[in-house]
């Protein structure tokens, strides 16, 4: 692990430059080698420490700190030193080896996340030292080195800006802004001051667009900002999920019951009927046995497997298994704006030319000088494949033009561009010249609408070119001011010409006298799919956030647009710097008021998080960028972006949508929630059958009767257990799954009538079973205790195994009439059963294997007894159903 040796902390962006140099000992000519080797002694390399690894064997034994699989591997031992049952015991041992190795595998993917952020680093970088311009590797770099920036360029650390020539860096992955950022060297004051503010600052891991620069170095590996954001990502908490939450109540719930079912046997048997203490002792260890239902973590692992499949083909890919129940009882999405809500593509809106505003999609003529100007004032280049590079607000520019088929490389052949005056942050303006046929010269200027409209003289209306009236210009500036209001990014465009061009282009010269031809309101628009999914998300009761690095006006205006909040609801918008004023216990007092989170910092968006989550709220996180990963683990469930995401956040993250839909997640939410009511289908089918056998197998010693033999409940836990609890897991969703509220974060497996359901129909399993038992005993079809104790052994054991096959149809809804969920539209659950009925069936009539099982052959009387008990048990529980649903507790 690389070390940070020493760290700088000085607000940089509030001092000047020459108090920046001197605080770092550092020339804007450069360090001399010196200066260089003592600093990479006592600052480390400009590298992201790996963080410390566990190794394979801590992961794997970590694996087995879970309750249920102590109580399983000591199920095992019993089994085989007490029981003899070594096939029970290998099953057990192979089910809690694979869980263990899943949670091997699912570990060390999360650590492709900090690995991701270290790589992330770019390779060189050019930079003064000694006085001439050399280049190095990006590790090598020290506080105090002179970097010199282009267009093109990756920020290799974070600088202190020196010079500025028109330098826009695109810094998405940092602050969530879609927007490149005008980089000017002039002093930021405020001590509070949110990265997206800091116009002098250049971030490592930001991309520069446009210009060139000069910066200083004055942080590096781990002390700068994608530094610390790999920190809090190494730092941060796990989060327990919702699962193994319910999967630790599930364990500690038949602990307890085994314990107790155990003791109470042993001492009844033992003090009350006078029983062998040793004999019941073996008798009570391998009915606590039965009692654990082995199977089931592989079942719910295998579950959530098949979940995974079928979101995987609905462009959501889950990294962790939890994940996909975590999904079901989410109650909050956080989301970020920028290319999760957004398409993260600068595109005009709206129009203002000739007196009037109007949409995007309205008709422009190709001679129109709003038109050209935004086409001919723009520095963007075209690759031959059609991808446009440059600043996304020219090339937003360009589309619109190529949509209203505008042909740029026409126009520029017939009047080619002769001079130019670039973008200056100072003035706010870019100019281009263009010579026309006729011998004089276009000039093309767009800019800031405040800036520009001062150097306005005339305006371009329907009736032509005429001199430009204070009505006209309060009515270009309502414009401006409305668009502004929609959250728009608004550009004015104006020209003129010019007889000749002068040697030296001067601004005085070139940008006055302009006339105005319009304005153009850009914005990185929502998705067309996103608003539908807020709807439906706040439909199933899941509330969305907005949390985003961008501005407030434009944070609120695509809330709104999208219905995360009401249009014009300002109290639900919080912004970073309001958010550090706030104390925790305030905020954490304060947090549902709000809905929308803008100007906020990665620390801002785990303390978010975390707020909601002491709250008792199961959240979720989108993101796409560098900024968003802190947050992402935080979250019970972090989400990234499949397409615009980087790596580091897929990292972070325990699902990634492949098609960056934000509607996904939706589509996840439904899966999660369906594969939930499936575990707990299952749960409720394995624990009802396995109370059956234990109540059925404790009353039946107590009574001195001998129900069943070790063998036959082996068989029926292998045979009835697994087939039709994993074919429970694939049942469709039911219809008014969407309807409810999110189940939260304190349910757990035995929630929504659950537990009650298991209790009364285990006892019932038991009482059929016990019933047929005493028919047959009482009412024999053949004469001697053998046979009669045979075929009553028999007729218990098949009534056991056949009624579980038939309560699976019962649970295929907890509440709902199986005749409404569809008794036959799982065709997988349909061959379990039958499956399941043949394995049953064909130890008890092919000659060989009855012996070996110690059954006997059943004549048709006693068939037509053991299936019509067994059967009775749907009718049965569609009668409890129906009371529960009248008595409005379904």
């Amino acid at each position: 692990m690389s070390e940070q040796k020493k760290q700088l902390s000085q607000a940089f962006y509030s001092q000047t430059e020459s108090e920046v140099l001197k605080e770092l000992d550092a020339s804007s000519e450069g360090l001399d080698s010196q200066q260089v080797e003592r600093r990479a002694g006592e600052y480390g390399p400009n590298k992201l420490d790996d963080g410390k690894k566990k190794s394979i064997i801590q992961k794997f034994l970590e694996q087995f700190k879970d309750l249920m699989i102590l109580v399983l591997l000591a199920a095992a031992v019993i089994s085989a030193v007490v029981s003899h049952d070594v096939i029970d015991s290998v099953i057990i041992l192979a089910v809690v080896i694979i869980n263990a190795v899943l949670g091997v595998f699912q570990e060390s993917k999360a650590e492709a996340a900090l690995d991701a952020l270290k790589n992330m680093s770019t390779p060189h970088a050019n930079v003064l030292r000694n006085g001439d311009t050399i280049t190095i590797k990006s590790t090598e770099l020290v506080p105090g080195d002179i970097v010199l920036l282009e267009a093109g360029d990756v920020v290799p650390a974070d600088l202190r800006l020196l010079e500025s020539k028109s330098l826009k860096i695109e810094e998405s992955a940092l602050t969530g802004e879609s927007v490149s950022v005008e980089k000017e060297t002039g002093v930021i004051e405020g001590d509070q001051v949110g990265i997206g503010d800091r116009l002098n600052m250049a971030f490592s891991n930001s991309n520069v667009t446009y210009g060139r620069g000069t910066g200083v170095v004055v942080n590096t590996g781990m002390s700068t900002e994608v530094g610390k954001i790999a920190g809090m990502l190494a730092n941060a908490d796990e989060t327990t999920t919702p699962l193994k939450n319910s999967l630790n109540h599930l364990g500690k719930f038949l602990t307890i019951a085994i314990v107790i079912i155990a003791v109470v046997m042993y001492v009844v048997g033992t003090f009350l009927n006078g029983m062998d203490p040793i004999k019941m002792m073996l008798t009570s260890i391998s009915l606590a046995v039965a009692a654990i239902p082995e199977g089931l973590p592989a079942i719910v692992t295998i579950i959530l497997a098949l979940g995974t499949q079928v979101m995987a083909k609905r462009n959501a890919v889950i990294r962790k298994l939890p994940a996909v129940e975590t999904l079901g009882s989410t109650d909050i999405i956080a989301s970020d704006k920028t290319g999760t809500l957004t398409l993260n593509q600068m595109t005009v809106e709206k129009v203002y030319t000739f007196g009037a505003q109007q949409s995007a999609e309205a008709e422009l003529p190709e001679d129109n000088m709003t038109l050209k100007v935004m086409n001919f004032a723009n520095d963007t280049k075209i690759s031959q494949d059609g991808t446009m590079i440059g600043d996304p607000t020219e090339t937003a520019l360009i589309t619109f033009g190529e949509k209203h088929n505008f042909d740029l490389d026409a126009k520029l052949i017939a009047q080619p561009r002769v001079a130019e005056l670039p973008f200056d942050s100072e003035r706010k303006l870019m100019s281009t010249v263009h010579e026309n046929s006729d011998g004089k010269f276009l000039v093309a200027v767009k800019g800031a609408p405040d800036i520009l409209l001062e150097r306005i003289t005339k305006i371009q209306t329907k009736d032509g070119i005429r001199d430009i009236t204070e009505e006209d210009k309060k009515q270009i500036l309502w414009n401006n001011k409305d668009m502004a209001q929609q959250a728009l990014r608004v550009l004015e465009m104006a020209y003129k010409y010019i007889d000749e061009v002068p040697n030296d282009p001067q601004s005085e010269q070139i940008e006055s006298d302009l006339i105005f031809a319009g304005l153009v309101g850009m914005i990185d628009p929502e998705r067309s799919e996103a608003a539908e999914a807020v709807r439906v998300a706040k439909a199933a009761g899941v509330r969305p956030l907005m949390i985003t690095g961008d501005h407030q006006i434009t944070a609120e205006a695509i809330a709104a647009r999208l219905g995360i909040i009401e249009a014009g609801d300002d109290a639900a918008v919080l912004t970073g710097a309001e958010l550090d004023q706030m104390s925790t216990e305030e905020f954490d007092k304060k947090v549902k008021k709000y809905s929308v989170y803008a100007r906020v910092s990665p620390e801002h968006k785990v303390r978010i998080v975390k707020a909601w989550q002491k709250a008792g709220k199961v959240v979720a996180m989108t993101g796409d960028g560098v900024n968003d990963a802190p947050a992402l683990k935080q979250a019970d469930i972090g989400i990234g972006m499949g397409i615009t995401g980087t790596e580091v956040s897929k990292g972070a993250s325990d699902m990634v949508l492949a098609d960056d839909n934000f509607a996904t997640i939706v589509v996840a939410v439904e899966e999660g929630r369906k594969v939930f009511s499936n575990i707990q289908k299952a749960i409720q089918y394995l624990l009802a059958a396995n109370l059956g056998e234990v109540l059925t197998l404790f009353i039946a010693t107590l009574l001195a009767w001998d129900t069943m033999l070790p063998i036959h409940l082996l068989w029926i836990n292998l045979v009835t257990d697994t087939f039709p609890a994993i074919a429970l897991g694939m049942e469709p969703a039911e219809s008014n799954l969407m309807e409810h509220k999110p189940r939260g974060k304190n349910s757990n497996f035995f929630s929504g009538g659950v537990l009650s359901s298991v209790v009364y129909q285990g006892i019932l399993e038991a009482a059929t079973v016990l019933l047929v038992y005493a028919t047959a005993i009482w009412w024999p079809v053949h004469s001697g205790y053998n046979a009669i104790h045979a075929d009553a052994l028999t007729m218990s054991f098949a009534t056991l195994g056949l009624i579980q096959l038939f309560h699976a149809f019962n649970v295929k809804s907890v509440h709902q009439s199986i005749f409404k969920v569809g008794l036959f539209k799982n065709k997988t659950f349909n061959w379990s059963i039958l499956l399941s009925l043949v394995m049953m069936m064909i130890i008890i009539v092919v000659p060989g294997l009855n012996d070996a099982f110690r059954v006997a052959h059943l004549d048709m009387h006693q068939w037509l007894i053991v299936l019509g008990s067994s059967f009775a048990i749907i009718p049965i529980v569609e009668v409890v159903k129906f009371v529960q649903r009248k008595l409005g507790k379904a």
